[in-house]
């Protein structure tokens, strides 16, 4: 079963090496998850794994951020410890850097567990099970979310094995709740429920599915077009052709993702028939075939991230009205896909939730 006691011993701060975060006097935080760094002709970070060193060096170390590792940062269950450092040792260089001046926060996954349970006793940072945020607005928890899942609290030491001698030598693909979109749902509403009952946000990863306000992408992107569509009748020139092309392109984006998911996932809600409670953030992953997705936060905001290589972005963030931001010398732009003021999203939790 899964911890049954993991959400109440999270509100009371009475989970084992968890840490208090304040950032209410001024600080940014970084908070991304399921690197999944490998070793080989199979590692799944091959494909973002330069542009992540990069980003956490030139954009986030130098302007001051704090970095969250949100578990499943190694893959362990397919590689050992040591290969994985050599060939990502430039990614555990910038890590270092971080460490270095205490803004650093590696908390642990279903993926990366052992070295918690002391299998890698010389391991160099410092290891959470979770983060409580202090921002002055909301209090926001930070946790891999493996920890809602019975298979991953009872059994992940046996998958483990599985996947190492068994599934990976195959070339079969991980089991993994981010495959299955009614595992996935049943994690992000245990989460849900946890931030409506005790009026906090939760941050979580392991899904691999990036959620802001308590909305994945698809719930986000009908009540973009909703927007735009309002907007559209007293827009002029440029911007209404920039509203046409935007819609354009959601749609299509709504298509992939109507064919991706199972139909009766997509029309259940992770709060019912009530109003969304802006309360559940989920980071994504690093694996993304266009990007990779983060969380911001600051004291005042919180924001949903992509990143991706110049010339290779999803079309509907160089369709739409999004501001793109690069890194002098490198190909990487960063793209604010929602963001919203913290006291905001403190209010609406205070009115509707529980």
């Amino acid at each position: 079963m899964p911890d049954k006691n993991f959400f109440r011993k999270l509100a009371e701060n009475d989970i084992p090496d968890s840490s208090i975060l304040d950032i209410s006097k001024g600080g940014k935080v970084l908070v991304i998850s399921d690197l999944h760094m490998g070793y080989g002709s199979r590692d799944d970070l091959d494909r973002n794994g330069e542009m992540v060193t990069c980003i956490l060096e030139h954009y986030y170390f130098k302007n001051g951020w704090t970095l969250i590792l949100n578990g499943d940062i190694e893959e362990l269950q397919k590689y050992p410890l040591e290969n994985i450092r050599k060939k990502w040792a430039a990614l555990f260089r910038v890590f270092d850097m971080f460490a270095g001046e205490n803004r650093l926060y590696k908390i642990i996954g279903n993926h990366d567990a052992s070295i918690y349970f002391k299998r890698h006793p010389d391991y160099p940072y410092k290891l959470y099970q979770a983060v409580k945020v202090i921002t002055g607005k909301a209090c926001a928890y930070v946790f891999h979310g493996h920890q809602l899942s019975a298979i991953y609290s009872r059994f992940n030491w046996f998958i483990g094995l599985l996947i190492r001698y068994f599934l990976k030598p195959l070339g079969i693909k991980n089991i993994s709740d981010s495959r299955n979109p009614q595992k996935r749902f049943v994690i992000e509403q245990k989460a849900y429920s946890f931030s409506m009952e005790n009026h906090c946000l939760s941050i979580i990863g392991h899904t691999h599915r990036p959620l802001f306000e308590s909305l994945g992408r698809f719930d986000y992107i009908k009540f973009e077009i909703e927007r735009l569509c309002l907007e559209y009748p007293a827009s002029k020139g440029e911007r209404r052709d920039s509203i046409e092309a935007e819609v354009k392109a959601l749609r299509k984006e709504l298509s992939k993702l109507k064919r991706k998911e199972k139909r009766d996932i997509l029309r259940q809600s992770l709060y019912g028939d009530e109003l969304p409670v802006p309360c559940l953030f989920n980071s994504g992953c690093a694996l993304g075939k266009k990007g990779i997705n983060a969380i911001e936060v600051s004291s005042e905001d919180i924001a949903l991230i992509y990143w991706f290589t110049e010339g290779k972005s999803k079309k509907f963030v160089t369709r739409g009205n999004y501001k793109i931001e690069g890194i002098p010398g490198f190909p990487y732009n960063r793209v604010v896909l929602n963001h919203n003021k913290l006291d905001y999203i403190s209010a609406k939790i205070k009115l509707l939730g529980n």
